[in-house]
Protein backbone atom coordinates (compact mmCIF):
# COMPACT_ATOMS: atom_id res chain seq x y z
CA UNK A 1 0.00 0.00 0.00
CA UNK A 2 0.93 3.70 -0.44
CA UNK A 3 2.04 5.67 2.81
CA UNK A 4 -0.86 8.02 3.13
CA UNK A 5 -1.35 10.29 6.17
CA UNK A 6 -4.65 10.45 5.87
CA UNK A 7 -6.04 10.84 9.66
CA UNK A 8 -8.14 14.43 10.18
CA UNK A 9 -7.65 14.45 13.90
CA UNK A 10 -6.70 18.21 15.42
CA UNK A 11 -5.88 16.06 18.94
CA UNK A 12 -2.08 14.68 19.56
CA UNK A 13 -2.65 11.85 21.29
CA UNK A 14 -4.12 10.26 18.28
CA UNK A 15 -1.12 11.98 15.90
CA UNK A 16 0.80 8.83 14.70
CA UNK A 17 3.98 10.11 16.11
CA UNK A 18 2.25 9.80 19.14
CA UNK A 19 -0.18 6.78 18.98
CA UNK A 20 3.12 4.21 17.85
CA UNK A 21 4.92 5.08 21.36
CA UNK A 22 2.04 3.50 23.64
CA UNK A 23 3.92 1.59 26.09
CA UNK A 24 5.82 2.81 29.09
CA UNK A 25 9.57 1.79 27.42
CA UNK A 26 8.53 3.47 24.05
CA UNK A 27 7.43 6.87 25.88
CA UNK A 28 10.82 6.61 27.10
CA UNK A 29 12.45 6.52 24.28
CA UNK A 30 10.09 9.29 22.67
CA UNK A 31 11.62 11.21 25.27
CA UNK A 32 14.82 11.17 24.77
CA UNK A 33 15.25 11.18 21.13
CA UNK A 34 12.94 13.46 19.96
CA UNK A 35 11.73 16.45 22.85
CA UNK A 36 8.63 14.33 23.34
CA UNK A 37 7.44 14.13 27.21
CA UNK A 38 4.12 11.74 26.91
CA UNK A 39 2.16 11.28 31.19
CA UNK A 40 -0.87 9.42 31.21
CA UNK A 41 -3.08 9.55 34.34
CA UNK A 42 -6.56 8.95 35.62
CA UNK A 43 -8.72 11.63 37.79
CA UNK A 44 -11.58 9.38 38.82
CA UNK A 45 -13.23 8.84 35.51
CA UNK A 46 -11.19 11.12 33.60
CA UNK A 47 -8.54 9.96 31.77
CA UNK A 48 -5.82 12.49 31.20
CA UNK A 49 -3.04 12.57 28.76
CA UNK A 50 -0.33 15.27 29.17
CA UNK A 51 1.82 15.69 26.63
CA UNK A 52 4.89 18.72 26.92
CA UNK A 53 6.85 19.10 23.13
CA UNK A 54 10.04 20.79 23.34
CA UNK A 55 12.14 22.63 19.99
CA UNK A 56 13.27 19.30 19.08
CA UNK A 57 9.89 17.66 19.17
CA UNK A 58 8.67 20.22 17.54
CA UNK A 59 10.84 19.34 14.67
CA UNK A 60 10.46 15.57 15.23
CA UNK A 61 6.41 15.20 14.95
CA UNK A 62 5.45 18.43 13.32
CA UNK A 63 3.65 19.34 16.32
CA UNK A 64 4.28 23.07 17.66
CA UNK A 65 6.52 23.71 21.18
CA UNK A 66 4.07 23.46 24.18
CA UNK A 67 1.97 21.88 26.53
CA UNK A 68 -1.43 19.80 25.29
CA UNK A 69 -3.97 18.28 27.72
CA UNK A 70 -6.39 15.56 26.57
CA UNK A 71 -8.86 14.71 28.79
CA UNK A 72 -11.66 12.16 28.22
CA UNK A 73 -14.57 10.34 30.12
CA UNK A 74 -14.84 7.30 27.57
CA UNK A 75 -18.62 6.09 29.03
CA UNK A 76 -20.11 9.69 28.85
CA UNK A 77 -23.70 10.19 27.97
CA UNK A 78 -25.42 12.83 27.52
CA UNK A 79 -27.42 12.16 31.01
CA UNK A 80 -24.05 12.00 32.89
CA UNK A 81 -24.30 14.54 34.98
CA UNK A 82 -21.30 12.88 37.18
CA UNK A 83 -19.36 12.21 34.17
CA UNK A 84 -19.73 15.77 32.83
CA UNK A 85 -19.12 17.36 36.56
CA UNK A 86 -15.61 15.16 36.87
CA UNK A 87 -15.02 16.40 33.42
CA UNK A 88 -15.40 20.53 34.49
CA UNK A 89 -13.47 19.59 37.24
CA UNK A 90 -10.28 18.17 35.85
CA UNK A 91 -10.49 20.92 32.84
CA UNK A 92 -10.60 23.93 35.87
CA UNK A 93 -7.57 22.58 37.57
CA UNK A 94 -5.83 22.08 34.79
CA UNK A 95 -6.50 25.03 33.16
CA UNK A 96 -5.62 26.88 36.33
CA UNK A 97 -2.34 24.94 36.63
CA UNK A 98 -1.25 26.12 32.97
CA UNK A 99 -2.01 29.98 33.64
CA UNK A 100 -0.81 30.07 37.61
CA UNK A 101 2.80 32.26 35.68
CA UNK A 102 0.27 34.76 34.85
CA UNK A 103 0.41 37.28 37.50
CA UNK A 104 -2.88 39.41 37.22
CA UNK A 105 -3.74 43.15 37.59
CA UNK A 106 -7.15 45.22 38.56
CA UNK A 107 -7.80 46.18 35.25
CA UNK A 108 -6.30 43.20 32.85
CA UNK A 109 -8.58 42.05 30.19
CA UNK A 110 -9.18 38.53 29.31
CA UNK A 111 -10.19 38.06 25.49
CA UNK A 112 -12.49 35.32 24.81
CA UNK A 113 -13.40 33.91 20.79
CA UNK A 114 -16.14 31.75 20.01
CA UNK A 115 -15.20 29.84 16.59
CA UNK A 116 -17.07 28.15 14.11
CA UNK A 117 -20.11 28.83 12.21
CA UNK A 118 -23.31 29.35 13.80
CA UNK A 119 -25.08 27.58 10.79
CA UNK A 120 -23.75 24.28 11.15
CA UNK A 121 -24.27 22.58 14.42
CA UNK A 122 -21.22 20.51 15.04
CA UNK A 123 -19.04 22.95 14.07
CA UNK A 124 -20.88 25.86 16.35
CA UNK A 125 -19.50 24.85 19.84
CA UNK A 126 -17.70 28.15 20.10
CA UNK A 127 -20.69 30.78 19.03
CA UNK A 128 -22.63 28.55 21.08
CA UNK A 129 -20.17 28.96 24.30
CA UNK A 130 -20.20 33.06 23.34
CA UNK A 131 -23.89 32.74 23.70
CA UNK A 132 -23.97 31.07 27.59
CA UNK A 133 -21.36 33.44 28.75
CA UNK A 134 -23.35 36.71 27.85
CA UNK A 135 -26.29 34.82 29.52
CA UNK A 136 -24.95 34.47 32.88
CA UNK A 137 -25.70 37.24 35.40
CA UNK A 138 -22.04 37.37 36.66
CA UNK A 139 -20.67 38.29 33.86
CA UNK A 140 -17.26 39.62 34.89
CA UNK A 141 -16.17 42.29 33.63
CA UNK A 142 -12.52 41.23 32.74
CA UNK A 143 -14.09 38.95 29.67
CA UNK A 144 -14.52 40.48 26.01
CA UNK A 145 -16.04 38.04 24.08
CA UNK A 146 -16.53 37.61 20.56
CA UNK A 147 -17.67 35.08 17.65
CA UNK A 148 -16.04 36.53 14.57
CA UNK A 149 -17.95 33.61 12.47
CA UNK A 150 -15.84 32.05 9.54
CA UNK A 151 -13.94 33.04 6.37
CA UNK A 152 -16.73 32.09 4.12
CA UNK A 153 -19.35 33.82 5.88
CA UNK A 154 -17.10 37.12 6.59
CA UNK A 155 -14.77 37.07 3.52
CA UNK A 156 -12.00 38.00 6.30
CA UNK A 157 -9.47 36.15 7.43
CA UNK A 158 -10.32 35.14 11.34
CA UNK A 159 -7.49 35.56 12.37
CA UNK A 160 -7.10 38.93 11.23
CA UNK A 161 -10.74 39.42 12.99
CA UNK A 162 -9.40 38.37 16.38
CA UNK A 163 -5.48 40.25 15.43
CA UNK A 164 -7.27 43.90 14.93
CA UNK A 165 -9.86 43.24 18.39
CA UNK A 166 -6.61 41.95 20.40
CA UNK A 167 -4.15 45.26 18.84
CA UNK A 168 -7.28 47.69 20.58
CA UNK A 169 -7.88 45.70 23.64
CA UNK A 170 -4.39 44.40 24.32
CA UNK A 171 -5.37 41.71 26.98
CA UNK A 172 -3.51 39.78 29.33
CA UNK A 173 -5.01 36.22 28.22
CA UNK A 174 -6.29 35.00 24.39
CA UNK A 175 -8.93 31.96 25.40
CA UNK A 176 -9.68 30.05 21.56
CA UNK A 177 -12.68 27.74 21.84
CA UNK A 178 -13.47 25.55 18.78
CA UNK A 179 -14.50 22.07 17.66
CA UNK A 180 -12.03 20.02 16.41
CA UNK A 181 -12.06 16.81 14.50
CA UNK A 182 -10.67 12.94 16.10
CA UNK A 183 -9.97 10.04 14.57
CA UNK A 184 -11.69 7.79 16.68
CA UNK A 185 -15.33 7.49 16.52
CA UNK A 186 -15.44 6.38 21.01
CA UNK A 187 -13.70 9.83 21.42
CA UNK A 188 -16.72 11.80 19.96
CA UNK A 189 -17.99 14.34 22.32
CA UNK A 190 -16.56 13.01 24.91
CA UNK A 191 -12.50 14.90 25.04
CA UNK A 192 -11.52 17.98 25.71
CA UNK A 193 -7.97 19.12 24.54
CA UNK A 194 -6.20 22.10 26.02
CA UNK A 195 -2.87 23.71 24.71
CA UNK A 196 -1.23 26.83 25.88
CA UNK A 197 0.06 26.72 21.52
CA UNK A 198 -2.42 28.35 19.66
CA UNK A 199 -4.78 27.27 17.02
CA UNK A 200 -5.34 26.82 13.23
CA UNK A 201 -9.21 27.01 12.50
CA UNK A 202 -10.50 24.43 10.23
CA UNK A 203 -6.87 22.56 10.14
CA UNK A 204 -8.69 18.70 11.06
CA UNK A 205 -11.36 19.02 8.17
CA UNK A 206 -8.70 20.34 5.78
CA UNK A 207 -9.23 24.07 5.62
CA UNK A 208 -5.94 26.03 6.59
CA UNK A 209 -6.63 29.09 8.09
CA UNK A 210 -4.32 31.50 9.55
CA UNK A 211 -3.63 30.70 13.00
CA UNK A 212 -4.25 32.10 16.44
CA UNK A 213 -1.09 32.35 18.66
CA UNK A 214 1.33 33.67 20.75
CA UNK A 215 3.66 34.37 17.80
CA UNK A 216 1.04 35.89 15.87
CA UNK A 217 -0.09 38.40 18.36
CA UNK A 218 2.21 38.35 20.74
CA UNK A 219 -0.05 37.45 23.60
CA UNK A 220 -0.70 34.08 25.31
CA UNK A 221 -3.05 32.25 23.48
CA UNK A 222 -4.59 29.00 24.99
CA UNK A 223 -7.12 27.06 22.74
CA UNK A 224 -9.70 25.05 24.14
CA UNK A 225 -11.26 22.30 21.42
CA UNK A 226 -14.15 19.45 21.66
CA UNK A 227 -13.78 16.89 18.74
CA UNK A 228 -17.56 16.89 17.15
CA UNK A 229 -16.83 15.48 13.60
CA UNK A 230 -14.62 12.08 12.37
CA UNK A 231 -13.85 10.94 8.88
CA UNK A 232 -16.22 8.55 7.48
CA UNK A 233 -13.75 6.02 6.59
CA UNK A 234 -12.51 5.87 10.22
CA UNK A 235 -16.19 4.65 10.62
CA UNK A 236 -16.02 1.65 8.34
CA UNK A 237 -12.70 0.37 9.45
CA UNK A 238 -14.00 0.88 13.10
CA UNK A 239 -17.22 -1.11 12.28
CA UNK A 240 -15.38 -3.68 10.24
CA UNK A 241 -12.84 -4.14 13.56
CA UNK A 242 -15.59 -4.64 15.70
CA UNK A 243 -17.37 -7.54 13.38
CA UNK A 244 -13.32 -9.34 12.90
CA UNK A 245 -13.11 -9.33 16.72
CA UNK A 246 -16.70 -10.40 17.20
CA UNK A 247 -16.20 -13.79 14.83
CA UNK A 248 -12.87 -14.26 16.21
CA UNK A 249 -13.94 -14.26 20.05
CA UNK A 250 -16.99 -16.88 18.77
CA UNK A 251 -14.45 -18.84 17.15
CA UNK A 252 -12.04 -18.92 20.18
CA UNK A 253 -14.67 -19.68 22.58
CA UNK A 254 -17.63 -21.70 20.63
CA UNK A 255 -16.00 -24.84 22.99
CA UNK A 256 -16.46 -22.94 25.86
CA UNK A 257 -19.44 -24.72 28.00
CA UNK A 258 -20.49 -21.51 29.23
CA UNK A 259 -21.68 -20.48 25.94
CA UNK A 260 -23.87 -23.52 25.27
CA UNK A 261 -25.36 -23.00 28.47
CA UNK A 262 -26.39 -19.45 27.92
CA UNK A 263 -30.22 -19.11 27.98
CA UNK A 264 -30.39 -15.50 26.12
CA UNK A 265 -28.53 -14.62 23.21
CA UNK A 266 -24.97 -15.02 23.65
CA UNK A 267 -22.32 -12.12 23.49
CA UNK A 268 -18.61 -13.13 23.13
CA UNK A 269 -16.02 -10.77 24.86
CA UNK A 270 -14.09 -8.82 22.20
CA UNK A 271 -12.63 -6.78 24.36
CA UNK A 272 -9.81 -9.49 25.27
CA UNK A 273 -6.78 -10.50 24.19
CA UNK A 274 -7.87 -12.74 20.48
CA UNK A 275 -6.25 -14.55 17.90
CA UNK A 276 -7.12 -12.78 15.08
CA UNK A 277 -5.26 -15.90 12.75
CA UNK A 278 -8.57 -17.68 13.24
CA UNK A 279 -10.69 -15.14 11.08
CA UNK A 280 -7.65 -15.56 8.26
CA UNK A 281 -9.66 -18.91 6.46
CA UNK A 282 -12.63 -16.64 6.31
CA UNK A 283 -11.48 -13.41 5.42
CA UNK A 284 -8.15 -13.60 4.11
CA UNK A 285 -4.63 -12.14 5.22
CA UNK A 286 -5.92 -8.65 5.74
CA UNK A 287 -8.10 -9.73 8.71
CA UNK A 288 -5.04 -10.18 10.17
CA UNK A 289 -3.66 -6.62 9.51
CA UNK A 290 -3.44 -4.10 12.09
CA UNK A 291 -6.27 -1.37 12.82
CA UNK A 292 -3.92 1.19 11.16
CA UNK A 293 -3.19 -0.97 8.33
CA UNK A 294 -6.84 -1.49 7.94
CA UNK A 295 -7.69 2.19 7.93
CA UNK A 296 -4.70 2.59 5.59
CA UNK A 297 -6.42 0.12 3.09
CA UNK A 298 -9.82 1.99 3.24
CA UNK A 299 -8.62 5.25 2.79
CA UNK A 300 -7.09 4.16 -0.59
CA UNK A 301 -10.09 2.42 -1.81
CA UNK A 302 -12.51 5.38 -0.82
CA UNK A 303 -10.46 8.19 -1.54
CA UNK A 304 -12.28 10.66 -3.85
CA UNK A 305 -15.86 12.00 -3.20
CA UNK A 306 -16.02 9.75 0.11
CA UNK A 307 -13.06 11.54 1.14
CA UNK A 308 -14.69 14.57 2.28
CA UNK A 309 -17.78 12.72 4.14
CA UNK A 310 -17.52 13.96 7.81
CA UNK A 311 -19.85 12.37 10.83
CA UNK A 312 -21.10 13.65 13.61
CA UNK A 313 -23.12 12.37 16.24
CA UNK A 314 -27.39 12.65 15.83
CA UNK A 315 -27.70 14.28 18.79
CA UNK A 316 -25.18 16.89 18.30
CA UNK A 317 -27.23 20.18 19.28
CA UNK A 318 -27.39 18.95 22.57
CA UNK A 319 -23.53 17.57 23.25
CA UNK A 320 -22.68 20.79 21.56
CA UNK A 321 -25.11 22.83 24.13
CA UNK A 322 -23.83 21.23 27.13
CA UNK A 323 -20.33 21.68 25.90
CA UNK A 324 -20.78 25.28 25.79
CA UNK A 325 -22.00 25.24 28.90
CA UNK A 326 -19.68 23.18 30.71
CA UNK A 327 -16.42 25.43 29.58
CA UNK A 328 -18.60 28.91 30.43
CA UNK A 329 -19.05 27.47 33.65
CA UNK A 330 -15.47 26.87 33.72
CA UNK A 331 -14.26 29.61 32.45
CA UNK A 332 -16.27 31.24 35.46
CA UNK A 333 -15.22 29.53 38.16
CA UNK A 334 -12.01 30.37 36.99
CA UNK A 335 -11.82 33.80 36.53
CA UNK A 336 -13.61 34.49 40.10
CA UNK A 337 -10.37 33.11 41.72
CA UNK A 338 -8.12 35.92 39.64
Amino acid sequence: MQNFNWYRTDLIDESEEVVVHQTKEQKERLKQSSGVQIEDRTAGRVKITDVLVDAEGEKQISKKEGQYITLSVPTLTLEDQDGFTQLEQELLGNFKKMHESLSWQENDKILIIGLGNRTITPDAIGPYLIDHLHSLDAIDDKFVMYAPGVTGQTGYETGEFVAAIAERLKPKLVIVVDALATRASNRLCKTIQLTNTGIHPGSGVGNQRQEISYEMLGIPVTAIGIPTVVDAPVLIADAVEVMLRSIAARVAERSNPSSKLSLSSWQPNIDKELDMSLVEPIFGEWATWTKEERQQLFEETFAGSHRQLMVTPKEADYWIDRYANLVASMLMNWASDL
